[in-house]
């Protein structure tokens, strides 16, 4: 698997996906403004991976930060943190590893200054070895619902170039192929910014994984012909009532399975839920520039000059089309995710059918 982001020699150190598949181009992030930078222009996408991102930019801004009292030090911190949750609203892992890290600071306050940068460090680290390890319990608990031979729709890009490593909607690919399944699977070019062509399709061929590119609007056809036997996507926030938000396309596609009876999974990170937001009807939907979507690549014009675009980057699809929501903690009805806020609950995976 490809890394998508370290901590190197003082940097972050993060692949740019916008070159991807045809050029692998690392960009060395020498303070926390081109961090924000790579998360706004889609450098590094994915809720798992903007975390990460986010908690390794919140350390690099720290170490440019000259104080010799804790009060002074999180004052300055607090700007960059700011100025780091501004550049995407939808992706809850943005404003959860960004909290963490401000109280990861707070719990340390005692140490001398200089430690504490180091500390910082070692968190923002912390939160890339831990985001791996979570895609690979989603793994175990959702490679339960693959069978032998069955062929797998995803949406957008919810891999390992979305995390730390693994992924989260290939993470129970992979394990299936791990315990012997034969699998295949389908990946929709996911517009406007074709993550699915250009990045899932490119990574799971690296990986000697079977996959077939299709566009966002063949699903429906193969669906119908009997050719998809399950979907599973990724998140970027999951709300208390189970709704999930994700790339643009997944609620067409939910739908779709939810007519065909075919299961559709979702692979979610507790990292990305947010149980203080109610449901899917409150979730910010972040609006992207036009270019998207008359320019590919931003070379080549699809559209007549001057026509209006609607450019949403997300959608929400409501909890009763999910079959199961799959976490590190078990595999959830969308109705029972708020359980994950109380302290008894039985975490083991749950086998559902639609």
């Amino acid at each position: 698997m490809i890394p998508t982001i370290a901590w190197k020699g003082g940097a972050v150190c993060m692949l740019d996906q916008t070159k991807l598949p045809t050029e692998v181009v690392y960009v060395d992030c020498l303070d926390y403004k081109t961090v924000a930078k790579g998360i706004k222009e889609l450098w590094i996408r994915g809720a798992p991976a903007i975390g990460i991102a986010a908690a390794m930019g919140v350390a690099l801004a720290a170490q440019d930060i000259k104080a010799k009292d804790f009060e002074t030090f999180y004052k300055r911190l607090i700007p960059a943190c700011e100025h780091l949750a501004a550049q995407r609203p939808t992706a809850v892992n943005l404003f959860w590893a960004i909290e963490r890290m401000k109280t990861f600071a707070l719990a340390h306050k005692g140490e001398k200054i200089a430690r504490l940068k180091e500390m910082l460090i070692e968190e923002a680290e912390r939160v890339l070895t831990e985001d791996i390890a979570v895609n690979r319990a989603i793994g175990e608990y959702g490679a339960q619902f693959i069978r032998d031979g069955d062929t797998i729709l995803t949406h957008c890009n919810a891999g390992s170039l979305a995390t730390g490593g693994y992924g989260t909607a290939t993470a129970p690919m992979r394990v299936a192929i791990e315990q012997g399944k034969r699998i295949k699977v389908f990946a929709d070019e996911t517009r406007p910014v074709l993550q699915g062509a250009r990045l899932t399709a490119w990574e799971l061929m690296q990986d000697g994984i079977d996959v077939t590119l299709i566009t966002d609007n063949m699903a429906g056809y193969f669906m119908k012909k009997g050719e998809i036997d399950l979907a599973i996507v990724g998140t970027d926030r999951t709300v208390r009532n189970g709704d999930v938000a994700n790339k643009i396309g997944t609620y067409s596609v939910a739908v779709l399975c939810k007519e065909h009876g075919i299961p559709f999974y979702v692979a979610a990170p507790t990292s990305t839920i947010d149980l203080g937001m109610a449901s899917g009807d409150l979730i910010p939907i972040e609006e992207r520039g036009s270019h998207e979507v008359t320019e590919v690549f931003g070379k080549v014009c699809i559209a007549p000059g001057g026509v209006k675009v609607a450019n949403p980057a997300f959608d929400v699809t409501p909890a009763r089309y999910i079959t199961s929501i799959i976490t590190e903690k078990g595999a959830f009805h969308p109705r029972d995710i708020r359980k994950l806020g109380y302290k008894k609950v039985d975490l083991g995976a749950v086998r559902m059918k639609v």
